[in-house]
């Protein structure tokens, strides 16, 4: 239905793209959305959301995983920072199971580069599962923690 745009109720201008989506696919799988999208209209015209703190990519595969139930495939460098990308859009549209698959995915990919960053989400957006792994990550080899420690990542932290 995602690619089916003739019976598209709202669009989302995000950056310089534009995307087609069903208010009902949205309202079912995301609160938020359903709060901002399920209203009386007064006209029956498509309603356009403009976005402006999240990157094309992102809301692009934050719509592939409302429409599919799964991540866009990506290469295991693009995966892990996807999946911080989208742990942030998960929060913010309150998606219980994106949350949980963007954890998942961060837990199985920890290493020197990533780990700072995902410490930060994990601290910011309260995520305690998160936050133990990577403490776990960290303890489980000095070798590990001193390569954190000198990532770009740990200075940003």
């Amino acid at each position: 239905m995602l690619s089916y745009q003739e019976w598209s109720d709202v669009s989302f201008k995000v950056g310089r793209e534009t995307f087609a989506a069903h208010r009902c696919i949205l309202a079912a799988r995301s609160p938020v959305f359903k709060a901002e999208l399920v209203v009386p209209m007064k006209e029956n015209k498509m309603r356009c959301v403009h976005i402006e703190d999240m990157d094309a990519a992102v809301f692009r595969a934050l719509l592939h995983f409302i429409y599919t139930d799964e991540l866009p495939a990506t290469t295991r460098k693009e995966e892990t920072a996807m999946a911080q990308h989208l742990l942030v859009a998960a929060d913010r549209y309150d998606m219980e199971r994106l949350k949980l698959v963007c954890q998942d995915k961060l837990c199985r990919h920890l290493d020197a580069a990533t780990t700072a960053t995902t410490l930060a989400l994990a601290e910011q957006h309260q995520y305690p599962r998160l936050k133990e792994a990577v403490f776990a990550f960290l303890c489980s080899s000095p070798a590990n923690l001193r390569a954190v420690l000198a990532s770009d990542g740990y200075e940003h932290l």
